[in-house]
C-alpha cells in the first residue's frame, strides 16, 4: 500500500513538476534540489529510517569516485555497490521476512545500485579511455567530467525513479534536468537532424494515460487472476499425482502467465511518472508520432508473443538488459553469457531460487542459440513453412521461460527442486544433449588453422569471416568458398 500510494503522489508530483519548474524557466540548481528532497521524502515514508541506506550507499560510492580517480574507481564502486546491496539483502532476507512479498528497502537500493555501477563506467570511459577504444554506443554514454555532489544525489534518489526505477543514463537525465534537446531526425527526413530546438518537446499526456491503462488494467488481472492461480499448485502433491501431462503444462504456462501483471504494473506506472514529469522522449518514428519510451522497461505484447528465449529477454526488464550489458556481458574477456546470468542472479537477491532460475537460464539460452543458429535457416521460405515454425517455436518458448522462471517465484530450494523432479529435469536433459550434439563452437568460434602457410586472397576473406559477427558467418564463408571454386576452374581451364 505504502508503495502504490507514493507512487500515485509521484505522478502527480511529476506533472507538478513539468508544469510549475519547466527548464525554461526554472535553473537546473532548483530542479536538481526538488527531485532530490521528493525522492528522499517518499523513501522515508515508504521505507522509514531504512531509507538511510541509499544516502549511505551513494555517498560511500562518490567518495570512492572522487579519492580513487577515474582509472580504477569503476572497479571499486562496482565490488562497493553490489557487496553493499548483498549485505542489505541477506540482512533482510535471513534476519528480517523470509519469503515476503511486501515492498522492502533493498528494491531501490537495486536501482541505485545499477545507477552506481554504471555513471562509475561511463565516467571512467569517458574521462579515462580514448575514443577509439569505445563502441559507439559507450561513446554515446561517455561522461566527460566528474558530476557535482548535487547531480550525483539528484541522478540516484530523484522522486521519478527512486522507488522502481527504472535506470537511465547519467547523459539522459541531466539533458532532461537541464532542458537541453536531443538533435532528433524529423518525419521524412532520412539522414538529416533537427537542430536542438527547432522542434519543441510534445506533451507526454497521451502516453501517460495509455500506460495508466495498462497500469489499471495489469493490477486487476493481478488481483483477481493470480490468486485464483497460484504458482504453488504446481508442486501440489494431489496435482501431480493426478494431473495428465498436458494439464501440467498448461497450468505451468497460465500460472506464470497469471504472475506476469505485477511487473506489468509497477514498471509501466513507474515509466508513466517519469514521462508525466517530461522525461523518457525519444523522439519521432517515420510517422511523425512522439515516442515515448527511451527509458522503457517491457514491450508487453512482444514479450506474450515471443518466438525466442532472446525475444523474450530482450523486451524484459530492458534497463537491466541494458545494464548487465553495458557493465558485463561486453567487457567480460571469458564466458560473457555465464558472467552475465551470475551477475544477474547476484544482483537480484539471496534467495536459493534465484540462481537455480538464472544457472538454468544461462543452459536454456546456448541451448535456443545453437537450435536457432542450426535450423531457423531451413524454414524461413515458403510464408506457411516460416508461420509453423513461429508457431512451434512460440510454444517452445512461452513453456521454457515458464519452466525456468518457477524457482524465481518459489525462493526455496525444496519446493523448486519438487518442481523439476516432477517434470524429471526433462527441459535441462534436452538442452545439455542440444549442447552435446549441435555444432555450437563450430558457428561461433570456429577458425581455420593455417599455422605458417602465408594465406591467399581467398583464405584471407575466410578469416575475416570468422571474426563477423555470428549471423552473417556462414554467407561470408559461402561466398568465399565459392571464390575459391571459381578460382580453381579457372586454372584447371588454363
Amino acid at each position: 500500500v505504502n508503495f502504490v500510494v507514493c507512487q500515485l503522489f509521484a505522478l502527480l508530483a511529476a506533472v507538478w513538476f513539468r508544469t510549475y519548474l519547466r527548464s525554461s524557466k526554472t535553473s537546473s540548481f532548483i530542479r536538481h534540489v526538488v527531485a532530490t528532497l521528493l525522492g528522499l521524502y517518499l523513501a522515508l515514508f515508504c521505507f522509514g529510517w531504512y531509507a538511510l541506506h541509499f544516502l549511505v550507499q551513494s555517498g560511500i560510492s562518490y567518495c570512492i569516485m572522487i579519492i580513487i580517480g577515474v582509472e580504477n574507481m569503476h572497479k571499486y564502486c562496482f565490488v562497493f555497490a553490489l557487496g553493499y546491496l548483498t549485505v542489505c539483502q541477506i540482512t533482510r532476507v535471513y534476519i528480517f521476512d523470509y519469503g515476503q512479498y511486501s515492498a522492502d528497502f533493498s528494491g531501490p537500493m537495486m536501482i541505485i545500485t545499477q545507477k552506481i555501477t554504471s555513471l562509475a563506467y561511463e565516467i571512467h570511459d569517458g574521462m579515462f579511455r580514448k575514443d577509439e577504444e569505445l563502441t559507439s554506443s559507450q561513446r554515446g554514454l561517455a561522461v566527460r567530467r566528474m558530476p557535482s555532489l548535487l547531480e550525483y544525489l539528484s541522478y540516484n534518489c530523484n522522486f521519478m525513479g527512486i522507488l522502481a526505477g527504472p535506470l537511465c543514463s547519467y547523459r539522459d537525465y541531466i539533458t532532461f534536468i537541464e532542458g537541453r534537446a536531443h538533435p532528433r531526425a524529423p518525419p521524412g527526413a532520412a539522414g538529416k537532424e533537427d537542430l536542438p530546438g527547432d522542434r519543441a518537446e510534445p506533451s507526454p499526456n497521451v502516453a501517460v494515460i495509455q500506460k495508466l491503462l495498462v497500469c489499471g488494467l495489469s493490477l486487476f488481472f493481478h488481483l483477481t487472476i493470480s490468486k485464483t492461480l497460484p504458482v504453488e499448485y504446481n508442486i501440489d502433491e494431489r496435482f501431480q499425482a493426478t494431473a495428465s501431462w498436458p494439464t501440467k503444462v498448461v497450468y505451468l504456462y497460465i500460472s506464470l502467465l497469471a504472475a506476469r501483471p505485477k511487473y506489468y504494473f509497477a514498471w509501466t506506472l513507474a515509466d508513466a511518472i517519469n514521462n508525466a514529469a517530461g522525461f523518457g522522449f525519444r523522439g519521432y518514428d517515420e510517422n511523425g508520432t512522439a515516442r515515448w519510451d527511451l527509458i522503457s522497461n517491457l514491450r508487453i505484447q512482444q514479450i506474450e508473443m515471443s518466438t525466442s528465449f532472446k525475444m523474450f529477454l530482450d523486451n524484459w526488464n530492458i534497463q537491466t538488459a541494458l545494464w548487465l550489458k553495458r557493465v558485463c556481458y561486453e567487457r567480460a574477456s571469458l564466458s560473457p553469457t555465464i558472467q552475465t546470468f551470475i551477475l544477474s542472479a547476484i544482483w537480484h537477491g539471496v534467495y536459493p531460487g534465484y540462481y537455480l532460475t538464472f544457472l538454468t537460464g544461462v543452459l536454456m539460452t546456448l541451448a535456443a542459440r545453437a537450435m536457432r543458429n542450426n535450423f531457423r535457416h531451413y524454414f524461413l521460405e515458403p510464408p506457411q513453412l516460416k508461420l509453423l515454425y513461429d508457431v512451434l517455436t512460440w510454444v517452445v518458448t512461452q513453456v521454457a521461460i515458464s519452466y525456468t522462471v518457477v524457482p524465481f517465484v518459489l525462493l526455496s530450494v525444496k519446493p523448486s527442486f519438487m518442481f523439476y523432479s516432477s517434470w524429471y529435469y526433462c527441459l535441462h536433459v534436452a538442452g545439455v544433449l542440444v549442447l552435446l550434439l549441435l555444432p555450437v563452437n563450430k558457428t561461433q568460434r570456429g577458425k581455420p588453422t593455417h599455422g605458417n602457410v602465408p594465406l591467399s586472397p581467398s583464405e584471407k576473406c575466410d578469416d575475416r569471416g570468422n571474426s563477423l559477427e555470428q549471423n552473417s558467418f556462414s554467407t561470408t564463408n559461402n561466398v568465399c568458398n565459392q571464390n575459391q571454386e571459381i578460382a580453381s576452374r579457372h586454372s584447371s581451364l588454363k
